[in-house]
């Protein structure tokens, strides 16, 4: 299980979600270009030093991404036809988010297999990306049996 973000906006969305994937054992893509310069000091006050326990693979394009992360993608979108408890994930998923300035564009709709959207009560458009990761997270590693050994 890894998580993707496609051209992420905001550093502090980017340092939750290592954190997150730290912590539950999966890795995380970046594909950039991202919205914020990347560095460690833009990451460290949300990822704190999770990143550096599990560092992101980054990509400099989608072209990049597609051509090293051959696995199935799963993209978390407002668009998705499949809500988040229908879909049936598997355990070397991609779960692939856009930015959180504008989503993500058709080319990368049309590459993920499957299109899933976590339900909202109506009048909400969408959730925190961070959020909405960890929640994905949480349901795609619930179904697959995939959470790392606890330690406590």
């Amino acid at each position: 299980m890894r998580i993707a973000l496609f051209q992420p906006d905001i550093a502090g969305n980017v340092g939750t979600i290592l954190r997150t994937a730290a912590c539950f054992g999966v890795g995380v893509d970046i594909i950039e270009p991202c919205g914020f310069a990347f560095s460690d000091r833009a990451l460290k006050r949300a990822g704190m030093d999770y990143a550096k326990i599990a560092p992101p693979v980054r990509h400099n394009d989608w072209n990049s991404f597609l051509s090293t992360r051959p696995e199935r993608r799963v993209l978390l979108t407002t668009a998705g036809d499949i809500p988040l408890p229908e879909m049936t994930f598997q355990p070397d998923d991609i779960l692939l988010f856009g930015s959180e300035s504008a989503g993500a564009p058709d080319f990368v709709h049309q590459a993920a297999s499957h299109q899933v959207r976590i339900p909202l009560l109506a009048d909400f458009r969408s959730l925190n990306i961070a959020v909405s990761a960890g929640i994905a997270l949480a349901e795609a590693l619930r179904q697959t049996g995939g959470f790392a050994h606890e330690v406590r």
